[in-house]
């Protein structure tokens, strides 16, 4: 190997562990890890080790990569039974809330910064979207109600999609004779419906050849999973639709279909998405100059407060008109619309257009990013608090792991009972399996023994479970139930709906 490959991979390595271990550190101090992975990219960049990385058009293609493995992770840990109920209200935060935020801070930006109305509407429309690692990272570390985890993260998986055509369209807007405006709006219109049908297609696709096929090792399924999402964004972008929304919705059928592996499934996107997030923000902390940033900060400042105060509280009102929620769910919905990655990587498009004033627009988006992050996630747990929209705890979720038994026609469960299940004390008998499924295998404080129908089950148990193709959906149901309601479920109204994720 050439000794300039050695010395990248050993500092790629280098970073790379050090942001892993940052994330302990950030967690601790309450500070979100992608501003430590930000200030990794800044201190090994040129006003640090020196390093220089300048290539705009390479960092925008890097972060579109980096987007859609996110994304795709996004959609894949989305259950549907808690995202249904919110469908509307994202579809409405993504679309017309987009459109409300971009006016708003165009014309705040136009009228207190003096930019022309091409710029003052692209940082409008580049901070219009909330970020889907951002949210996702922060979100799952809060005791939220689902319906507004739900709502925050499909907003964050949907509006990537109609922001980046608007930027592009903002980006191109004084290049060559421009479409008249309902050109423009049947040509999003188009974009939009046809990615999430390639979405649905991709979907359907994955989970049909999934079910049915037979792979010769466990760790194929992962990586299927993932090549069928990133097939959904390139057949879409062939199509001239929105790739990001094809992205999506694949995962989201995808990760709410019964396919074998599935807690691997996630396990593996999840690492995915982490490792996109690490190198994303190390990419943009590289590509940003620290000597340009001082300039930079009255117009964030600004900019951030024209959109914290009144772009995102006005976007998320008229988004919600149509849909009962209450002032506290609408005041808090307004200030977890966090910004992270996503504006900075959307930045670079005009950047790399060579847009007059594009530089200045990724200098102040950076610190807006930087300050709005701190600002928001760090107080998101306090507000919630004070706005009253706090969970109460719920029994933990059971982790069921399926492999198929492909001669057999059966699966073969793995049960993993934590602390705060119900299952913990019931008798395997009072399980009351469907005919067709039993329990064959418990481990116990790393020994294995068979079960009998009066072994008392306890918080650490693994148990292995077969159960038939017919019968493993209501084996995998009554197993969630009596974790959360102990062995009168069904008399407590609990049938075992799969809310993971």
């Amino acid at each position: 190997m050439t000794p300039g490959l050695d010395v990248a991979l050993l500092v790629g390595a280098a970073v790379l562990l050090v942001a892993v271990g940052a994330v302990r550190f950030s967690t601790r101090l309450g500070v979100p890890s992608l501003l430590v992975y930000l200030a990794l990219g800044v201190l090994i960049g040129e006003a640090g080790l020196g390093i220089r990385f300048d290539d705009v058009e390479l960092t925008r293609m890097l972060g579109f990569c980096a987007l859609i493995v996110i994304i795709a992770e996004g959609g894949l840990s989305a259950r549907w039974s808690t995202l249904r109920p919110v469908l509307g209200l994202a579809a409405g935060l993504s679309t017309v809330g987009v459109v409300v935020s971009i006016v708003v801070v165009g014309v705040v930006v136009h009228l207190l910064l003096g930019l022309d109305w091409r710029l003052a509407l692209l940082y409008g429309a580049v901070l219009s979207s909330t970020d889907a690692a951002a949210v996702f990272a922060t979100l799952r570390r809060l005791r939220l109600p689902p319906r507004l985890v739900a709502t925050l993260e499909a907003e964050s998986g949907m509006n990537d999609a109609p922001v980046v055509l608007l930027v592009l369209l903002l980006s191109r807007a004084g290049a060559g004779a421009a479409h008249p405006w309902w050109y423009e709006g049947l040509l999003l219109g188009y974009e939009l419906s046809v990615g999430a049908a390639v979405g649905v297609g991709a979907g359907l696709a994955g989970r049909y050849a999934l079910r049915r096929a037979a792979l010769p090792s466990a760790g194929l399924y992962p990586i299927a999973v993932v090549g069928f999402t990133v097939l959904a964004y390139a057949a879409g972008s062939v199509l001239h639709a929105s790739g990001f929304l094809a992205v999506y919705v694949a995962g989201v059928l995808l990760g709410n279909s019964r396919l074998p592996h599935r807690q691997a499934i996630l396990g593996f996107a999840d690492g995915l998405a982490w490792l996109a997030q690490i190198g994303l923000f190390v990419m943009l902390g590289l590509l940003v100059s620290p000597g340009r940033l001082d300039a930079a900060v009255l117009p964030a400042l600004i900019t951030g407060a024209a959109l914290v105060l009144l772009a995102r509280p006005l976007s998320v009102a008229i988004s919600a008109l149509a849909f009962r929620v209450n002032l506290r769910e609408q005041l808090f919905l307004s200030w977890a619309g966090l910004r992270g990655a996503v504006p900075i990587v959307l930045a670079t498009i005009p950047l790399s257009l060579h847009v007059p004033g594009a530089d200045r627009l990724f200098d102040a988006v950076f610190v807006l990013v930087v300050v709005f992050t701190v600002l928001q996630a760090g107080t998101l747990a306090p507000a919630a608090r004070r706005l009253g929209v706090t969970a109460p705890s719920e029994a933990s979720e059971i982790l069921l792991e399926t492999a198929p038994l492909e001669r057999m026609r059966a699966d073969l469960l793995q049960v993993e009972v934590p602390a705060g299940s119900r299952l913990s004390g019931v008798h395997v008998d009072e399980l009351r399996l469907p005919v067709g499924a039993a329990v064959t295998l418990v481990l116990r404080d790393g020994v294995g023994f068979v079960p009998g129908p009066d072994t008392r089950l306890r918080v650490g148990d693994s148990l292995l479970v077969v159960a038939t193709a017919g019968a493993r959906d209501e084996t995998e149901r009554r197993l969630r139930a009596v974790s959360r309601r102990g062995r009168l479920a069904r008399w407590f109204g609990e049938y075992g709906e799969d809310r993971t994720g």
